[in-house]
């Protein structure tokens, strides 16, 4: 005959131990469960967060940064709301005199610190401008350049504002050239710079990487003539540039710079600065 034994208890509880477990589990999935998706995964960012650069220390590397500074190179930064409120005073001090900030992603974001940074900038007496994030997965170009346009990435005739600047770079939100062709990211590209030039007057700045523009637009040379170059590069030197271009306006040749992380050398004196300024 079989013995009866009783259900083990926890001495403190009026319930058996393998229920206990099996409640504290289950509320362990409900809490799990509930919360957004986000917070479980880590790999993929929430939508807003790029910024310039996001993706060239991962596919591109780092090998150490230039060595001294030359007198024909102007130092600069580009910021966004991952600096938050930026020292530009320290910045100034420090040999910085021109800087973009980020205004706007797709047509669902606006950096929320850009007031600070774009009158902070100017107000302690650098040149700056302002960059879109491109998103060629969510709207076509002209949509976007009339967001950016409309969210602080217009120009003025004042001498102290720097043409917007399209960064066009890795998708850190999904596939690397955001699902389109060599061909349609072109169209999607020119479609952009297009429609900010109608707005602006001014030619919009290319902020890229030559290996992302490689892959993803087949290596055009098709925007070398009419738009100034932001070459992204976190070495010794500038490298291979895209086709087309001959020469560089911009380069981001850090993520680890003194105060904000991107720091910059404008290919040229202040003066040359002033002049991009100026159109």
């Amino acid at each position: 005959m079989p013995v009866h034994r009783p259900e083990q208890r926890h001495p403190h509880s009026p319930y058996p131990t393998g229920l206990l477990l099996t409640l504290v589990l289950a509320l362990a999935l409900l809490v799990l469960a509930a919360q957004p998706s986000s917070a479980r995964d880590d790999a993929t960012p929430p939508r807003g967060s790029a910024y310039m650069g996001v993706g060239v220390a991962a596919h591109d590397g780092t090998d150490g940064s230039p060595a001294g500074t030359l007198a024909a190179q102007t130092e600069g930064v580009d910021v966004s709301s991952h600096q938050g409120d930026v020292a530009w005073p320290t910045l100034w001090s420090s040999g910085v005199k021109w800087a973009y900030v980020k205004a706007t992603e797709g047509t669902y974001y606006t950096n929320p610190y850009f007031a600070q940074q774009y009158n902070g900038s100017y107000n302690v007496g650098m040149i700056r401008g302002a960059y879109h994030f491109a998103t060629p997965d969510t709207t076509n170009g002209a949509t976007q350049a009339d967001y950016f346009v409309d969210h602080g990435g217009g120009w003025s005739r004042d001498g102290r504002t720097l043409p917007g600047v399209l960064d066009i770079e890795w998708n850190p939100y999904g596939a690397a050239c955001y699902g389109k062709s060599a061909s349609g990211m072109v169209t999607w590209i020119r479609d952009f710079v297009n429609r900010y030039k109608a707005r602006t007057g001014r030619d919009a700045v290319i902020y890229t990487a030559t290996s992302w523009w490689k892959q993803c637009t087949g290596n055009s040379s098709a925007f070398a003539t009419a738009n100034p170059l932001w070459i992204a590069r976190y070495a010794t030197a500038v490298g291979e540039l895209p086709a087309g271009w001959s020469y560089h306006t911009m380069w981001q040749y850090t993520s680890t710079g003194p105060t904000v992380g991107d720091h910059n050398r404008f290919n040229g004196a202040l003066d040359r600065v002033v002049a991009l300024a100026n159109g």
